[in-house]
Order: C-alpha cells, then sequence, then structure tokens
C-alpha cells in the first residue's frame, strides 16, 4: 500500500503545473521574470494588490485597419546612423522630449504618444522657437472618429485628426500653461508620493469643450496646431529608415503587444518573458543604442516618472519585439 502511495504522489506532483505564478504583481512572479533571462530586470511598479481593471485599462492603443502609406521624410538615405541616438540630448532646447507623461487611469496611450510627438516635432522643426505641449484633452474628448477616449483610440486616427482639424495646446493636470490641460489627475501606483490614489475602474472620457480652460486667455480656435498627412516609418520593415526619420525628424509613435511582464519593467533591454497578452500600447521612440552586445531602441511611457527607469524603457531592437517594429507612425507638424 505504501508503494502504491509513493508512486501516486509522484504521479499527482509531476501533475502539477510548474507555470509562473498567477499573480503577475507579486514577489514569486517578478523573481520568476529574474530567473528567466538576463536583458532586463523587474521590479514592483504597482502595488500587489492593485486590480487588473485597472492595469489593463491602461493599455489603450488600436490598430487601424486602414493601409498605412509608406512616405519616409527624410533627405538623404546617405546620412551615417550612429551607433546610438537619443533626442534628448540631440535636441536639448526641446523640454516636451524630456517629459514622462502621466495618462491616470485612462487608457489615453493612444492620444499621449501622439501628441507627445506632435509638441517634439513643432519645437525642432521650429528649430526650438516654438515650444508648446499639444492637448491631449482635447484629442481624447473631441476626435470624434479616433476610437472610444479612455476606452482606447487609434493612433493613426489621432495623427489624421491632426492634419485636418488641428489640436489645442495644454498642459498636464492643473496646468495653466496652454488652452486646455489634462483633467485627469495624476496616479500613485505605489502610494509612495503625494499622487492621488488611483480609482479601480478608468475614468470616464472628458466631454468635448471646444472652447479653452476658464483660466486661459487663448482663443480655442486660432490655438490650433497641425499637422502633415501623417505616414508609417518603417517602410518594409526597413529600421534603417526608421532609425534616418528619428535622426532627421524627431521622435516617433509605435504600437506594440503588451504582456502582463511588462508593469514589472524596471531596467535592461526588454523582451516578452511570461504572462498572458494584453493588448497593443502605444508610446513615444525617442532613440536607439546597445546595452552589453544587445540593440535597443528607447522609450517613453506615460505611467509617470515612478514606473520603470524613471518613465523610460529600452525594448529589443531588429527583432520586431512584441510587434514594436510594425507600427511605427509619424507626421510633421506645419509652420
Amino acid at each position: 500500500m505504501r508503494i502504491q502511495f509513493f508512486f501516486l504522489v509522484i504521479a499527482l506532483s509531476g501533475a502539477l503545473p510548474t507555470n509562473i505564478p498567477t499573480n503577475i504583481l507579486s514577489d514569486e512572479f517578478i523573481n520568476h521574470i529574474n530567473n528567466q533571462q538576463s536583458t532586463w530586470t523587474a521590479g514592483r511598479n504597482f502595488k500587489e494588490n492593485t486590480p487588473l481593471s485597472h492595469l489593463y485599462g491602461l493599455v489603450g492603443s488600436r490598430s487601424s485597419p486602414k493601409a498605412i502609406p509608406m512616405n519616409v521624410h527624410v533627405h538623404s538615405e546617405n546620412v551615417g546612423i550612429p551607433e546610438s541616438f537619443d533626442a534628448r540630448e540631440n535636441w536639448p532646447r526641446c523640454e516636451s522630449i524630456k517629459v514622462i507623461k502621466d495618462q491616470s487611469a485612462c487608457g489615453s496611450c493612444w492620444a499621449v504618444a501622439t501628441t507627445s510627438m506632435m509638441s517634439d516635432r513643432i519645437c525642432i522643426h521650429s528649430n526650438g522657437n516654438k515650444q508648446i505641449f499639444v492637448s491631449d484633452e482635447d484629442l481624447i474628448s473631441c476626435c470624434d472618429h479616433c476610437g472610444v477616449g479612455c476606452v482606447g483610440g487609434f493612433p493613426w486616427e489621432a495623427l489624421h485628426w491632426w492634419h485636418t482639424e488641428g489640436i489645442v495646446s495644454g498642459g498636464p493636470y492643473n496646468s495653466t500653461v496652454g488652452c486646455k490641460a489634462y483633467s485627469m489627475p495624476p496616479c500613485d501606483h505605489l502610494s509612495i508620493g503625494t499622487k492621488p490614489e488611483c480609482p479601480d475602474e478608468p475614468y470616464d472620457t472628458p466631454e468635448c469643450q471646444k472652447q479653452c480652460d476658464p483660466q486661459s486667455s487663448l482663443s480655442y480656435n486660432s490655438d490650433k496646431s497641425f499637422g502633415q498627412e501623417p505616414y508609417g516609418v518603417n517602410a518594409d520593415g526597413n529600421l534603417t529608415r526608421a532609425q534616418l526619420d528619428i535622426l532627421i525628424n524627431g521622435p516617433i509613435v509605435a504600437s506594440f503587444q503588451l504582456y502582463e511582464d511588462f508593469f514589472s519593467y524596471k531596467s535592461g533591454v526588454y523582451q516578452h518573458v511570461a504572462g498572458e497578452d494584453v493588448g497593443e500600447h502605444a508610446v513615444k521612440i525617442l532613440g536607439w543604442g546597445v546595452e552589453k552586445g544587445t540593440p535597443y531602441w528607447l522609450v517613453a511611457n506615460s505611467w509617470n516618472e515612478d514606473w520603470g527607469d524613471k518613465g523610460f524603457f529600452k525594448i529589443l531592437r531588429g527583432k520586431n519585439e512584441c510587434n514594436v517594429e510594425f507600427r511605427m507612425i509619424a507626421s510633421l507638424p506645419k509652420l
């Protein structure tokens, strides 16, 4: 009988899953990630009891069903591409390039990433003479064919909206700079600072107000900036052209498949290790480089500076990691 029990225990132990820990914010899950690879390090960015509804609600990019034209705006493909490039260093006068935004409890990454690129390129192509922040709030609330605001939207349609309708200026929450400030407060994911606690569920999409904030002296219609026709920058998967576009024209927008391990990124060159596919997330790519022999894209996220590497992260370059090299888009400003 003891022999039978012994073999039963062996059989059951062999049948039990030795899979990934189920709580994706647990120390066990973080340790599992760190035990699997060596190009990046996981750590705590969110409280362990953060509802999944809040995490998943941050992921709001949608792929446009429309074909994206590959009309790359570069001066010459003979320009030498350096081993590393950082737009913050190349255009130090442009403050917007250095800013990490906080989309709060709203799936507005699609809008926040695109307005960040717009602001950067307005500064770059005006030689630093125009330093404005294009309003996330105006785009989220008023673009009627960009998607569903805080539930998600299309970066490609956001660039088209900038081209056809224009977008006013506006800073972060409680900002008095620009026409329309972001109406949703910053979100304290770890309860370590003075930011408000994050709500469990996403905020409702703000109502479209085609007027500037009461404290602003600007005129809504005359404050708008406009972009040229949007375009794809990774023509036929040619990453050299993507690098050239960043090098000459400034940061670009990219969407990638976000997996659950990404929530715990702290440093290094990210590549997917564990966890399920959550959806598409839009970000701003501002450069590239090589770390310990691993090529990467340098990227700005929008979950405030408490997340990741002070709000930034690196992702594997050249292997279309998480489809990040498949959905690179941009637009030039009309000046």
